[in-house]
């Protein structure tokens, strides 16, 4: 399947049928890949991966997904392009994607990762900016169609803030027919637009009541209370203790639903060790899975 768009932004980008086809492949590549079977799809393609913040996860899982697609991936911080001597984005953009078949950006504002793609003559994806993070939401559709079998008719709850993930999170749930209830303490709502554009879609609710959130919830799903966005670290006490996710929350939940958390996790804080180390947590499956959902993202993107 070709899809639609050059670069991946938001995950509105994307319809219904390119969303299960690239999660359904991701499954198949992980199955594939656990089997000792090699598919060097990419081969002699290149990726160049912007930093502009710190990463564990992306910056792994791109790089290690690119080497097993028979690829190449370059990391690049911002300080080691000419971005720091005052060169703008849109030359870098122009530049860069004369050299290379793929960029993945990890920025902190999203103006720019939008920027870069409209300067680039190569596909563009949004490794995580302010506002949205699309490959953490593919890999979150991946690990709940692996554990669920399916996604449409599935309710989903968001607990804590209406950061950049949850605003990823409505879209990926609608899109896929999934319902999905958030729950933030008053101020902290996901962007207005988004949930605006998801009403159109499928069922969103905007709850400031966790407890009601979680009812009948398949998959209860968090973040961190302080982002790297952030700079001050006592936003969190506008979440607890009301916000967080401990075992009290998730008995409110279906008696089988399964805990997300992209990671990194501040124990204690937005979830309980007891949670995030329990029966329900798939958070290691879904850190596996940002490998191979990126993986057939690049696939389908090139």
């Amino acid at each position: 399947m070709k899809l639609k768009t050059k670069d991946l932004l938001t995950l509105n980008e994307l319809d219904r049928k390119e969303i299960e086809k690239i999660t359904d492949d991701a499954i198949k590549l992980k199955k594939d890949f656990k089997a000792g079977i090699s598919k060097p799809l990419l081969k002699n393609k290149t990726l160049a991966m912007i930093f502009q913040k710190p990463s564990t996860r992306t910056r792994v899982s791109f790089e290690v997904g690119m080497f097993q697609l028979g690829g190449y991936a370059l990391s690049l911080s911002s300080d080691e392009l000419q971005l720091a001597r005052g060169e703008t984005i849109e030359d870098t953009s122009k530049t860069l994607s004369r050299y290379v078949d793929i960029i993945m950006a990890r920025v902190y504002s999203h103006k720019e990762v939008e920027i870069l793609a409209k300067n680039s003559i190569v596909p563009v994806i949004n490794g995580l900016s302010d506002s949205f993070h699309p490959c953490q939401i593919l890999a979150d559709l991946m690990t709940i169609k692996e554990k669920k079998k399916k996604l449409a008719g599935l309710k989903l709850a968001w607990i804590g803030d209406g950061n950049n993930v949850c605003n990823s999170m409505i879209y990926g749930c609608v899109k896929t027919g999934m319902d999905i209830a958030v729950a933030t303490p008053k101020g902290y709502e996901p962007d207005s637009k988004v949930v605006r554009e998801s009403k159109r879609v499928g069922y969103v609710e905007i709850l400031h009541d966790p407890a009601k959130a979680v009812r009948d919830a398949d998959v209860v799903a968090t973040d961190t209370f302080v982002s790297i966005h952030h700079q001050t670290t006592d936003r969190a006490l506008d979440f607890l203790p009301k916000f967080q996710v401990n075992p009290s929350l998730m008995k409110k939940a279906k008696h089988n639903a399964i805990f997300l958390h992209c990671l990194p996790a501040k124990r204690g804080q937005e979830v309980t060790s007891s949670v995030i180390d329990g029966s329900q947590s798939v958070v290691w499956d879904e850190a596996e899975n940002r490998l191979h959902a990126q993986k057939s993202l690049m696939v389908a993107l090139l």
